[in-house]
Formats: C-alpha cells, structure tokens, sequence
C-alpha cells in the first residue's frame, strides 16, 4: 500500500485501517468547517461541558464511513455512546471524539481536532482548520496535507512548548495540579507554557510542534478524547506514561493522567518537576 493513495471507505477489502481513520477524520472535519461560525444551539451536559450541533453532525458524517468501511465494527462516540457489542466482548472498537475543543469552537477559536481511532490499532487526527490530518497504523506516524505525499512525523523538543491542560476535574490533586507544574521554578527555565484546550496538542508532539503534553486524568488510554493522540505519539516514538511516569493507565491511583513527551531528556525534566524535584 501506498501511504498517500486516497483512502476509499466504501471498498472495506482493500482499504487499510489507517485509510479509514482518516477518511472518517476528513468527513469529520469537513463538516466542522462547513458549520463554523453558524449560531449552534448548545446541548447541555451537565458541570459546564456542552456539545453543539457541529458536535452531533460530525459524529454522525464519521459514523457514516465507518459504517461503510467496517459494518462489523463497534463504535464508542463521544455523543453516541456505544454502538455494537464493544471491545469487551473482542469486537473491534472505534474510538470518536468529533469535536474535541468544543467551547473554543463555540467561541470562535480555530483550535480544535476531530479524533478517530482504533482501539489498539490505527487512528487519524484532523485538523479542520489547519489543513492537517496525523495519522498512524500502530506502528508508523505521518502527516498528510492536501495534495502532497504523506510525511514522517519527526518529534523534537526543539520550541520548548509545553502544552497543559488546565480543565477540570482534577482527579490527581493534591498529588499532582497543572497549575503548580507551570509554577515550579524550572519549568520557567526550560520551557514555555500553551494552554489549546483540545487534543490537538498531542498530535502536535508527534509533529515536533510541541515539546510535550500533560494533562491529569484518570486512564486515558481509551478514552473518546485521547486515544488518537497517544497512538500518534507512540507510533512517532515520543516518550508517553502517567503523571507518575507508570505506563498509561496502570498507575497507582494518582489519576493517571498523561505526559507525553518528544524525547526522554523533555520527560525526565518534566517527571522531576511532577514529583517534586
């Protein structure tokens, strides 16, 4: 397979996982494109989390080539819910996180990703408005743009951004709070801190836009909102464990949560400041 052949959803048998995922990614994307800056009506989630109709019509477009693609396949949506029997019964899950930076989308900013992955295998993360789409087989990352081959990610500490989640909840305090990392006093001298408010950020470390990413939570591994992004992160070969430096998702209770970093030295520094060093 070439990896910049045009994916064709509707063609399961010769269409890779990674084509699929991205396509998806793509159908995603393109609705949220078509209805930025439209007024949406917000459907409330309860603790201040909201989704909007883009939320809804994106979910629905990358259901739609799934289901084209891979009929036998269960989904986990962000919106929907579980549809299928569900990887505990060793169906084939997809993970889809159609919107993920909601609140910056509802308020204008471009800074958003639509996430589909496989559970444990491919995924793809687009970029609606940057015009990127990060995708990964489970062993290999690249990036593709339109009309261009696809290219390896290569990450690299080299800007020195550190991408933190400061949303809530905050499942690790008081052993480990965001806002107490960016104030520690090596962090200053070392890096400088983003806060996007969406996954992005995590393919952006695979890309080497960002030197890492960190976030509380609690095992993130499948989750809707951070599955994509870890397995570009690993794919690439970038350093990614739990806030208590613990595989993703087997820590010892502190929240699990994320650091992903683009090169052991940027995790080390990172884990010392997190641990209190």
């Amino acid at each position: 397979m070439t990896e910049s052949s045009a994916a064709r959803p509707g063609d399961a048998a010769a269409t890779s996982d990674v084509d699929v995922a991205t396509a998806a990614a793509q159908a995603g994307a393109e609705v949220v494109r078509t209805l930025y800056g439209q007024e949406l009506g917000r459907i409330d989630k309860g603790a201040g989390d909201f989704a909007t109709a883009a939320d809804v019509a994106a979910e629905k477009a990358i259901l739609d080539v799934l289901r084209a693609a891979r009929p036998a396949d269960a989904v986990l949506g962000e919106e929907g819910g579980q549809q299928g029997a569900g990887a505990a019964d060793g169906v084939r899950q997809w993970l889809v996180d159609p919107l993920c930076g909601t609140l910056n989308y509802a308020v204008g900013t471009l800074l958003v990703a639509v996430n589909v992955a496989l559970r444990g295998g491919a995924a793809a993360v687009a970029d609606p408005f940057g015009g990127e789409v990060f995708r990964t087989d489970g062993e290999r990352a690249w990036v593709r743009r339109a009309g261009a081959d696809d290219v390896p990610l290569t990450p690299t500490a080299a800007t020195g951004l550190i991408d933190v989640n400061l949303d809530p909840p905050f499942p690790g305090a008081p052993g480990f709070r965001a806002v107490e990392l960016l104030a520690h006093p090596e962090f200053g001298r070392h890096f400088r801190p983003r806060v996007g408010s969406t996954t992005l950020a995590l393919a952006w470390v695979a890309a080497g836009k960002r030197a890492a990413y960190v976030t509380d939570g609690g095992d993130l591994s499948g989750s809707v909102h951070f599955a994509a992004g870890i397995a570009l992160c690993r794919a690439a070969g970038c350093v990614v464990t739990g806030i208590d430096g613990s595989p993703v998702g087997e820590g010892p209770g502190r929240g699990d949560g994320l650091v992903a970093a683009a090169d052991e030295e940027t995790h080390g520094l990172l884990m010392s400041m997190i641990q209190g060093g």
